[in-house]
């Protein structure tokens, strides 16, 4: 019976899966919900073989062949120990399991399995180095006491301050007024909204500030100053930590590079494969397991 290889990029939004047999060829690949295992380890499982049970229609394979399977699972939450026992202690139908964070899926992927690092700065933010095996994290603790670089911090100051202009205490930009709009100029509205509100809400204002900085709104330039100062930050660290290469990723990162000084830009990459990719890296050797 031969063995067939599903690399999974699971997060918060979205679970990505991809097979591919010994030789290499894609079989399938398919998406579904959420799969960050601080979320639900059910969920994460349900969405993992959801996903998986879609891409095997694309080349006539069934839920039999589930048990030929090698999953290497790139996750969103592995990084907690008891998340990921819990997750692994769980029932399942696959040959084996080897799980690790999206980050180390995405390095992997990103550097074809060498050494090398990666910065992501999407909605939240994480670097991270691996060296021979090793691998070396900065940052990546979840918002808000952490992430910064990513769009929901940037969020929050931009809510912080919006606050502060309203008060009279800040000026007001075009930017401020964005989001004074958005809430239909209620700032009783805006309270109420921040007692429940996720990072991918505070980061769906990202897109405005990027457009109101090319537009020369001051306050949207100072906030991609701080956000580079901190996607800087965690390149450094990175850098000093070992890594020449650093391929940074993310719907901020990809946007922010030309915010970046000369001196960090030298260390940036492109990266080669996506964190899919370096799943099915996990799923060929189980040394690639966290803990």
């Amino acid at each position: 019976m031969t063995h067939l290889y599903v690399g999974i990029d699971g997060g918060g939004t979205s679970c990505r899966a991809r097979i591919r047999n010994e030789q290499g060829e894609l079989l399938g690949e398919a998406k579904s919900g959420s799969a960050n295992i601080l979320l639900g380890v059910d969920v994460a499982m349900n969405s993992i073989i959801d996903a998986i049970t879609q891409a095997t229609a694309q080349h006539n394979l069934t839920d039999a062949d589930f048990s030929r399977m090698h999953l290497g699972l790139a996750l969103a939450g592995a990084e907690q120990k008891s998340a990921w026992h819990n997750f692994m202690q769980q029932a399942h139908p696959f040959a084996s399991m080897v799980l690790n964070t999206d980050a180390y899926g995405a390095c992997l992927g990103a550097h074809n399995g060498e050494n090398g690092a990666i910065m992501i700065a999407g909605t939240g933010s994480c670097g991270i180095y691996i060296s021979n095996g090793q691998q070396h994290v900065v940052g990546g603790r979840e918002f808000p006491i952490s992430d910064q670089g990513g769009g929901a911090i940037m969020g929050l100051r931009l809510i912080q301050y919006t606050l502060l202009a309203s008060d009279g205490i800040k000026p007001t930009t075009a930017l401020t007024e964005h989001v004074l709009a958005y809430f239909e100029n209620d700032i009783d509205s805006i309270v109420d909204w921040s007692k429940t509100a996720r990072p991918c809400d505070y980061g769906q204002f990202s897109p405005a500030i990027f457009e109101l900085a090319l537009k020369g709104d001051t306050l949207a330039i100072d906030m991609l100053q701080q956000t580079a100062s901190d996607i800087e930050m965690f390149l450094t660290a990175l850098n000093k930590k070992g890594a020449t290469k650093i391929a940074l990723m993310g719907s901020i990162g990809e946007r922010i590079v030309e915010w970046l000084s000369p001196s960090i830009r030298q260390y940036l990459v492109q990266p080669q494969f996506d964190a899919i990719e370096g799943g099915i890296m996990m799923a060929r050797n189980k040394e690639h397991n966290l803990f």
